[in-house]
């Protein structure tokens, strides 16, 4: 998980260190950082409001197929198939966009926890020097290697002296970095205790990200939902998948908000925001109904295309014109071209084995 983290984190700090360098504060960088990132996926976000709107357009079609074959799983997969492949539709094309966001997150995580690295560039020397001065502080403590970083940000602040021997330079740089935000110190990591401090003194601020990102999260699912069920072609299309989002994203939302330092809980609630933003733009430029509408008119316009292709195949089959390759499956009708593949398998296999050929009869298309 480590080689993940880093994997993913290394080329995200080097653009959460260019949005340092551009306005000088920790919580406005992370938020065009959120930006930039969220237009990088803008392309997946369109591919997948396209796919929406085409698989409720399909919806018809697989539910004919379900019905017609309910008793053979197998045959259920295998129209399906041909179903996808003939309209060129992906089923995994719209879940792309929320699988990429488990690795940016991962990577976000990483930048937030080991600013000294992403954001200072400081050398591995420095680093086991400022952790070795740490340790030595409170022996009886196991610091995580994980977070170490930030208590090292944290104790430099409480207590600079005593980490002198890094230089006045060094020193200068971790006391300048300021990842607070509204009086939220956005290096700490929410506790629900946090919040019942409130009426003993204990009462800390960084509590309110998991409440606000679990709100904002609730927010997008519900906009989703409603967006959803204006644009559906049928009144249950997309129903169950929209409330099990509804349930399931504020839950994740908040829940993964008090699990980490404040400031991936504050990218959380800026992807949130986003998220919205993007979903009223994607609705306005790639409506779903008005998308799937003119699928439908394509569909229909490519069917009437082969109704005439075919039709002129057997005008010409009729006339004794010799047909090959796709302008005779054009011509020939379903049982036709069974007939023809079935009674080539016999003819070949009969040659292999030196058996008498035995013609295909309607029993054996059935």
């Amino acid at each position: 998980m480590d080689f993940i983290y880093k994997v993913v984190g290394t080329p995200l700090g080097y653009l959460m260190w260019g949005m340092m360098k551009l306005v000088n504060n920790y919580a406005l960088a992370l938020f065009l950082f959120t930006v930039v990132i969220n237009i990088c996926l803008l392309p997946l976000n369109i591919k997948q409001q396209k796919s929406t709107s085409k698989m409720t357009l399909l919806q018809p079609e697989i539910k004919d197929i379900q019905s017609r074959y309910s008793d053979d799983k197998a045959k259920v997969q295998e129209e399906m198939m041909k179903l996808y492949q003939r309209e060129k539709y992906n089923p995994m094309a719209g879940c792309f966009p929320m699988l990429i966001q488990m690795p940016i997150l991962f990577g976000m995580i990483d930048v937030i926890y080991r600013p000294l690295t992403h954001l200072m560039h400081m050398n591995a020397q420095t680093l086991e020097l400022a952790q070795n001065i740490l340790t030595s502080m409170d022996p009886t403590r196991n610091y995580s290697s994980f977070n170490i970083q930030l208590s090292i940000i944290q104790a430099i602040k409480q207590n600079p002296a005593s980490f002198s021997a890094l230089g006045g330079e060094a020193l200068s740089q971790i006391s300048s970095l300021n990842m607070t935000f509204f009086g939220m110190d956005l290096s700490l990591v929410p506790e629900f205790s946090m919040i019942s401090g409130m009426f003993s003194g204990a009462w800390n601020p960084v509590a309110l990200i998991p409440i606000m990102s679990g709100l904002l999260a609730l927010g997008v699912s519900l906009l989703t939902m409603r967006q959803s069920s204006m644009n559906a072609t049928s009144p249950d299309a997309n129903a169950t998948t929209m409330k099990g989002m509804m349930l399931m994203m504020p839950i994740m939302s908040t829940t993964i908000a008090f699990s980490v330092a404040g400031g991936v809980g504050l990218y959380w609630c800026y992807s949130n925001i986003m998220s919205i933003f993007r979903t009223l733009l994607l609705n306005k430029l790639y409506n779903p109904r008005e998308l799937a509408e003119k699928v439908k008119a394509e569909y229909e316009a490519r069917k009437e295309t082969e109704r005439a292709e075919r039709k002129e195949a057997r005008k010409k089959m009729k006339k004794g014109e010799v047909l090959e390759g796709k302008e005779q499956e054009k011509a020939l009708t379903a049982k036709e071209l069974n007939r023809i593949k079935l009674a080539e398998a016999r003819k070949r296999d009969a040659e292999k084995y030196g058996e008498e050929y035995v013609d295909v009869t309607d029993d054996d298309l059935v």
